[in-house]
């Protein structure tokens, strides 16, 4: 078969399923893993596709941005692991920092069963994770129990329910928490932590400057993915929390800038 079939079989996989699995090219196509990576390789440099851990899938914008709405509904499983591994480094008494997205939104809903939630501060810009959070307020002042401090900042909405700009900005340049819990758009084992949206990009800066130690809380399908701004380069982070191995270039990146690697556990 001619790369210009494979390439098309490829394509009509990713336009089928959403992405294709370089597994999966292998069996259907009679080629080796190899072959199958170069046609990935020529397809992103067309645009045509975006590669991904283990495959690829179809190209996102630098600058697009995902409602809430649409990424809430993705892999919640895989969500769900990575909030209760990256929430279980935290400790009593602790100031916690969230930023936006789906993935840490799994964090909030992990910290509101950690059995330690009375004692901590909470400081997000994402409103879904704060209603979360303010549920549990609520939840432990009706029952009598000692409840945390949630504090939600100020700032302009964004399609991915986050608050940012100035305002932001300005209140956390006072803040200083333990841990701060980082979801992105994208990674790339190079660039780093990656977002569409150029004021959420400012905002993550920030949050970033308020912890004494980042965790990125990222699934694996946001290896490969770029945004139009980056935010948190791999030597400011203490650990990366994801779903699955990552590729070789992240375990090497992960070795030079001295971060930690955590696949969370399937339960």
């Amino acid at each position: 078969m001619l790369a210009r079939q494979r390439q098309e079989h490829i394509l009509a996989a990713v336009s089928r399923h959403g992405g294709a699995r370089v597994a999966d090219m292998v069996e259907q196509l009679g080629v080796s893993e190899m072959t199958v990576r170069r046609d990935i390789t020529s397809l992103v440099r067309r645009g045509l596709v975006a590669r991904v851990h283990g495959g690829a899938v179809a190209p996102s914008r630098s600058a697009q941005e995902p409602a809430f709405s649409l990424k809430a509904g993705q892999r919640q499983a895989e969500k769900a692991r990575i909030g209760q591994a990256a929430a279980a480094r935290v400790t009593a008494g602790d100031a916690v920092a969230l930023s936006a997205g789906t993935t840490t939104l799994a964090v909030a809903q992990a910290l509101t069963r950690h059995p330690d939630l009375a004692t901590l501060t909470v400081i997000t810009n994402s409103l879904p994770a704060a209603d979360v959070l303010h549920q549990a307020v609520l939840q432990a002042r009706e029952a009598g129990r000692p409840a945390p401090t949630v504090v939600l900042t100020g700032g302009e909405r964004t399609p991915s329910d986050a608050l940012v700009g100035p305002a932001t900005v300005d209140y956390l340049r006072g803040v200083r928490v333990d841990w701060v819990f980082l979801g992105a758009h994208g990674f790339d084992p190079e660039i780093g932590l990656m977002t569409p949206n150029l004021q959420e990009a400012a905002t993550n800066t920030a949050l970033l400057a308020t912890g004494r130690s980042a965790v990125a809380v990222l699934d694996s399908s946001k290896w490969g993915v770029r945004g139009l701004r980056s935010f948190c380069s791999l030597e400011d982070l203490a650990a990366l929390v994801t779903d699955s191995p990552p590729d070789e270039a992240t375990l090497a990146a992960a070795a030079t800038h001295d971060f930690s690697l955590e696949v969370a556990p399937h339960e």
